[in-house]
């Protein structure tokens, strides 16, 4: 079975628990998955777990623990160190909890929470310069895709968030394309449809920081992922991994998710 992380690219799984899991089920989440994945699993696929802010040091202090090659990860923060930002967290914050990814640009920060591609690109910069590695997402709203400006959508999201970000950091970054029109509907783009903008966007990251960048950037697809449809759509040779939501709340259906290559 064909699998995604071409070209040497180690494909990235993540789990993104929006706003769900109290510290205690966060802490018996990540146990049962720890327990569900093995060695050879760890060594094939890089996993991280992006829970609420209330649930970081509890989840962070089992991984380290127990020992779970489990990577940290934080699901937004601030472009700001600190400062006088009610109910926001800074990126160093987050360092010193040992969180090693961060998701700037969600669809739903960005459409609920009026998130610009300025706002994201801050992000990204300030997630880089605390010694993190941003998760930055773009993806089209349904209009968009019926419309026909997917393409153009996409690139200029790239485009504005990967501003002033020199190449070697851009390789080291991960980029999710999430189309907004598939999150939480049930409906996924067609392997080929995902494969054809994450195409295009390893094409934009070649344009603006090299082909060194645009062959070590690892691209994610994020849309209603199930068990049912990862191996289809990580054996694309342009998709990475994958940012999942609904389905990481399951131990046992994101750890299938986690072992597509043996489903």
């Amino acid at each position: 079975m064909a699998s995604g992380g071409g070209n040497g690219r180690k494909p990235l799984i993540s789990g993104n628990w929006k706003m769900h899991h109290n510290h205690f089920e966060a802490i018996q989440t990540v146990q049962k998955l720890s327990y569900q994945l093995g060695s050879d699993d760890y060594a094939a696929v890089d996993v991280s777990v992006h829970p609420p802010f209330t649930d970081l040091r509890s989840v962070q202090t089992v991984l380290e623990s127990d020992e779970v090659p489990v990577a940290l990860g934080a699901q937004h923060c601030h472009w700001e160190d600190k400062g006088a930002f009610t109910g926001e967290v800074g990126p160093p914050m987050l360092a010193k909890l040992n969180v090693a990814y961060v998701i700037a640009g969600h669809s739903e920060r960005r459409d609920l929470f009026g998130e610009t591609d300025e706002m994201v690109n801050r992000k990204v910069r300030a997630i880089i310069a605390a010694g993190m590695t941003p998760i930055m997402c773009v993806g089209e709203h349904l209009e968009e895709r019926e419309a026909g400006t997917t393409e153009e959508r996409v690139s200029s999201q790239v485009r504005a968030g990967l501003e002033g970000v020199p190449g070697e950091q851009v390789g080291a970054m991960v980029i999710a394309y999430e189309p907004i029109w598939a999150i939480g509907t049930g409906r996924t783009a067609t392997p080929e449809d995902a494969q054809a903008v994450c195409g295009v966007i390893r094409s934009v990251v070649g344009e603006l920081a090299g082909e060194a960048a645009a062959g070590a950037v690892r691209i994610q697809y994020g849309g209603s992922v199930k068990p049912t449809n990862t191996a289809e759509l990580m054996a694309q040779p342009d998709i990475d991994g994958a940012l999942v939501g609904g389905a990481s709340l399951d131990p046992d259906d994101f750890s299938r998710i986690v072992r597509y290559r043996k489903e």
